[in-house]
């Protein structure tokens, strides 16, 4: 498509883009852009979405002296 069609026919190149159609523009019969679809957008993060999904030893962050030293470099 060149463009002059591409700015007569703005909405045309758009909708075209929205079904997932790659469009190249042309100057002079040489491409010289493309109108691509854009890439899905990632679905809305939701807090608390993995909540109770997993879990936490008890002893988790407890340490033995020899442990301790080995952390901290001692």
């Amino acid at each position: 498509m060149t463009i002059y069609e591409a700015k007569t026919h703005l909405s045309r190149v758009v909708a075209l883009a929205e079904e997932g159609t790659e469009t190249v523009l042309t100057r002079h019969g040489k491409p010289v852009a493309r109108v691509v679809p854009l890439a899905p957008q990632r679905a809305e993060r939701k807090p608390g979405a993995f909540e109770g999904k997993g879990w936490i030893a008890d002893d988790f962050d407890e340490m033995t002296d020899a442990e301790l030293a080995d952390w901290y470099g001692e």
